[in-house]
C-alpha cells in the first residue's frame, strides 16, 4: 500500500498545486482588470473553466497516490480514531463552505461580487476556507500517515497561508477603510476575536440551508466515501496512468 519507489508522485502533486495556486490565485489578481473589460460573468465562466477541471484532477490524483511514498505512522488502528477523523472533516468542509458562500456565482447564474462580510462564519475567522484546508490536511495526514500526503498538505497550506495574505491585500486595495474596520474586528486564527471580545457570536447566523446542505453532503460522503475512492482509483488506473504514471 506504500510503495517507496514512488516518491515522484509527491513532486507531479506539487506541480499540479502550483499550477493550480497560479491559475487559482493570479485569477483573483487579474479579477478587477478582467471584469473592467470582459465583465464580471464572462470572467467567472472563464476562471471556473480553468480552476474546476484543474482541482478535479487534483483531487483524482490525490485519491489514487495518497498512499504513495513512505509511511511515516499508522493510527488507523487506534480506537476512536475513525469518527474523530469524520468529525475534524465535518468541522473542516465548514469552515471550507461557509453560510456566506454563494454557489450561483460560480457558473454565474448569480453576478459574482466582491463583497465584505462581518457575519457568520467570518466572526469566527476572517478566512475560513484557509482555517478549513488546515483542518482537512489535519484530519486526513493523521489517518493516511504517509510522506506523499505530508508533501500535499504542505503545499496545500502554504498556498492558503499565501491566500490569506493575497486575500486581505485585494480587499484592502478594493473597499480600503471598510476592510480596515473589518479586519480590526475579526481574526485569522478561529475564535480569537470572539474570546477578546471584539465579536459576538449570533447563532441565527448559522443556521442556514446551506449549512445544513453541507451537514447533509458530509453524511453522504460518510456513507459513500469507499465507494468514491474505488471508482476514482479504477478510473485513474485505466485513464490517467499514462499521463501521470
Amino acid at each position: 500500500m506504500f510503495p517507496e519507489s514512488n516518491h515522484h508522485s509527491s513532486l507531479v502533486m506539487l506541480a499540479l498545486l502550483l499550477v493550480f495556486a497560479i491559475i487559482h490565485s493570479g485569477g483573483a489578481a487579474l479579477r478587477v482588470k478582467a471584469e473592467s473589460f470582459i465583465g464580471p460573468r464572462l470572467w467567472r465562466l472563464i476562471f471556473a473553466s480553468l480552476s474546476i477541471p484543474l482541482a478535479v484532477l487534483l483531487i483524482s490524483y490525490f485519491l489514487a497516490h495518497r498512499y504513495d511514498g513512505i509511511r511515516l505512522w499508522n493510527l488507523q488502528g487506534v480506537p476512536g480514531m475513525v469518527p474523530f477523523i469524520w468529525c475534524i472533516s465535518a468541522i473542516s468542509f465548514l469552515f471550507l463552505y461557509p453560510a456566506t458562500y454563494n454557489l450561483l456565482e460560480i457558473p454565474a447564474l448569480a453576478k459574482p461580487q466582491v463583497k465584505l462580510y462581518e457575519t457568520g462564519i467570518i466572526r469566527v475567522s476572517r478566512h475560513p476556507q484557509a482555517i478549513g484546508q488546515i483542518l482537512w490536511c489535519l484530519a486526513h495526514g493523521l489517518w493516511i500517515g504517509s510522506s506523499f500526503m505530508l508533501v500535499t498538505s504542505a503545499g496545500l497550506i502554504g498556498h492558503h497561508l499565501f491566500a490569506v495574505w493575497h486575500g486581505d491585500r485585494r480587499l484592502r486595495a478594493k473597499f480600503g477603510e471598510d476592510f480596515e474596520k473589518i479586519k480590526k474586528n475579526t481574526s485569522v486564527i478561529p475564535f480569537i476575536a470572539v474570546l477578546d471580545g471584539r465579536q459576538k457570536l449570533q447563532l441565527k447566523e448559522f443556521i442556514r440551508p446551506s449549512q445544513l446542505g453541507i451537514l447533509l453532503a458530509v453524511a453522504t460522503f460518510w456513507w459513500s466515501h469507499r465507494f468514491i475512492t474505488l471508482g476514482t482509483e479504477l478510473f485513474l488506473s485505466s485513464k490517467f496512468s499514462e499521463l501521470f504514471p
